[in-house]
């Protein structure tokens, strides 16, 4: 009879500590819903991308990706992002898709233009770069390196 009462507070114990440690997930992570007015961008390369990645500008949150599909007319990546309200896009901002950090994930990158007049909702940018692939860029130096090497070596 003991035995029972000690694995049943055992289990409540465990219980609690699961349910603290995911109040406490939720709570640090920045996981809100973004409100705000649509536009799309088209990318030659959006990878690392997916709804819910941030859309940033100066390094500040404004945002994030709602969706993402292939134009089959074009075979280009059409990212549909949602922006906040407050900010309004001049028609000659660019949008760019930069790895955050050596082994993170992606964000979209939005600069400013200096047009007077703003993006509307359901409007596109037209000045993008799609994502670089940090590993196969390494790879390219790396070898090069090698290969140059080889050669001084055979000089």
């Amino acid at each position: 009879m003991r035995r029972n009462i000690i694995e049943t507070v055992m289990g409540g114990v465990v219980l609690l500590v699961a349910i603290v440690f995911v109040i406490f997930a939720f709570r640090t992570s920045d996981v809100t819903a973004t409100s705000g007015y649509q536009i799309k961008a088209q990318f030659d390369d959006a990878s690392g991308l997916a709804p819910g990645t941030d859309v940033r500008m100066a390094g500040v949150k404004i945002g994030a990706v709602a969706s993402q599909s292939l134009d089959p007319q074009t075979f280009l990546a059409t990212v549909v992002m949602t922006i906040d309200e407050s900010i309004k896009l001049p028609t000659d901002s660019s949008a760019r898709i930069i790895p955050d950090g050596l082994l993170g994930g992606n964000y979209v990158a939005l600069e400013p233009g200096g047009e007077e007049t703003s993006i509307e909702a359901g409007g596109s940018i037209q000045y993008t770069q799609g994502s670089i692939n940090v590993v196969d860029l390494l790879g390219r130096f790396i070898f090069s390196a090698a290969d140059a090497a080889t050669k001084s070596d055979s000089q």
